[in-house]
This record gives structure tokens, C-alpha cells and sequence, in this order.
């Protein structure tokens, strides 16, 4: 395994609780955009929305309100993520024909009325039928990040199809914290994240990282460039407060 330099880890928010929250009510609270600059104020690198079909959660308005937000904040990115045979294309396709900010599109292999994204692409089995997806998006002059399971053998092919970046998908490592099986996700992240390395990918991560998992992660797997956090962080924010928690997080990543 190579020795690669470190790499400074960038916290995104994804504010998809928030929206589930306030898509209770027909009150508009709590404020999507308001969210969004409370963390920003308090130092996150990005957002992070995954608007789906059924707008359960984000809604369009939400993708253009958080655009239109995020240009007074150019040195912070925006992410929008969902299935690329949804609605994501024209989504981000709007923002850019609004010259509205969007830095990173990724595609995650989700259904319409999946509960929450459980695994990632399957290559080559859908490299046919994402790579024109992944030229529309480099077109549009966005970065494409893939949603892959830890699978080291998938990172070339996943190069190979002109993404720039993998999203590691977490949760089986979420799911072996504190348990003996723990060491052995760590390794087995590490090998996926250093295979994507050596291909020349990007590796981002998320899914169920929190704050006490998430320092061992990024100690442990090499030239992780960004983690989105959104359900832990959203009801670490319910106690205490949108600045303290992504203060907290912060930390993590730092340590």
C-alpha cells in the first residue's frame, strides 16, 4: 500500500432532516436556508441536499434558495446528490442555466421510494448507462462523485468511466463501531479508499458517520477530501445547537 500525504478532510452538511422536519407543517420552519448559514457561519466547508422524485425532504425551491445562498459564500461548495436517472440532471442542469452555484454532482443508485441509499454502483454492470451521465455532468463543468460500496477492485473501473471522485459508503463501518468486527472495516475502507487513490480518484465518504466514529475513520483511511454528514449531525444539532455541532465535528476532523 502506497503512503499518500494527508489530506485536509472538508465537513458538508446535508440538511435533508431539516426539510423532513418542516415538510411536517405548512409553517416553513425550520428554515432550510436559515440552517444552512448557521453551519456555514460556524465554519462547515459545504451543503449537501439529495432532493428525490417525491420531495419528501428537499424540494426545488430548497436546490434554488440553497444556490442562491451559497453565492455569497464562494470559498464553500455545494453538493447535490440522488440518482442521475431521476431528477438530479435537470436539477443541476436549472441551477447552471441560472448561473447559480453547483461544484460537485453524486450519483447515488438509489430508488424512488427507498427509505435511505444502501449501496452503491455496481461496475462495470451500470457503467454503460452512466457514462453519458457522467459527460453531461463534466459538461455542465461539475465534478462527478460516484457512491461506491469499499470494494477496491470497483475503484479503476470507476476511474475508468471519467468520474473524479468516489463516495465511500459508510454505514457498514457505522454499523461495526464497538464491536470486534471494527478493525476490520477500518482496514477494509483504507484498502478501498487507497485503491481509489491509485487510480487518481477524489475519495469522499458518508452515511452514518457521527461524532463518535468519525475521527477513526479519517485517522485510519487515507485522503478522505470530504465527509457528508447529515442525520447524525442534524440531531446532534437538535441539543445542541447548529454552531456547537459543527464546531464539534470540525474538531473531529482536525484531530
Amino acid at each position: 500500500m502506497k503512503n499518500s500525504p494527508p489530506v485536509r478532510t472538508a465537513l458538508s452538511v446535508n440538511l435533508n432532516k431539516v426539510a423532513l422536519v418542516r415538510n411536517t407543517r405548512h409553517l416553513g420552519i425550520p428554515s432550510v436556508t436559515r440552517a444552512a448559514t448557521l453551519c456555514l457561519q460556524a465554519g462547515a466547508n459545504g451543503i449537501t441536499v439529495h432532493p428525490r422524485p417525491d420531495a419528501r425532504h428537499i424540494r426545488a425551491d430548497d436546490v434554488l434558495d440553497l444556490a442562491a445562498l451559497l453565492k455569497d459564500w464562494p470559498e464553500r461548495e455545494f453538493n447535490v446528490e440522488g440518482n442521475p436517472f431521476h431528477n438530479l440532471m435537470d436539477c443541476v442542469a436549472d441551477l447552471r442555466a441560472r448561473n447559480l452555484p453547483v461544484h460537485q454532482v453524486t450519483f447515488v443508485p438509489d430508488g424512488e421510494g427507498q427509505f435511505t441509499s444502501d449501496h452503491g454502483w455496481s461496475l462495470p454492470l451500470d457503467a454503460q448507462r452512466l457514462r453519458p451521465l457522467i459527460a453531461q455532468a463534466h459538461a455542465l463543468g461539475l465534478r462527478v462523485s460516484l457512491f461506491m460500496d469499499a470494494e477496491p477492485a470497483a475503484m479503476q473501473a470507476a476511474k475508468d468511466l471519467g468520474a473524479d471522485r468516489v463516495e465511500l459508503y459508510t454505514e457498514p463501518y457505522a454499523a461495526a463501531w464497538g464491536t470486534p468486527q471494527q478493525d476490520a472495516q477500518l482496514t477494509r475502507f483504507a484498502a478501498a479508499a487507497q485503491a481509489a487513490l491509485d487510480a487518481g480518484l477524489g475519495v469522499n465518504a458518508g452515511h452514518d458517520l457521527n461524532r463518535d466514529n468519525l475521527g477513526a475513520f479519517v485517522r485510519a483511511v487515507p485522503g478522505v477530501s470530504e465527509v457528508s454528514i447529515g442525520h447524525a449531525l442534524i440531531a446532534d444539532a437538535l441539543e445542541l445547537g447548529y454552531a456547537a455541532t459543527v464546531d464539534a465535528y470540525l474538531r473531529c476532523l482536525q484531530a
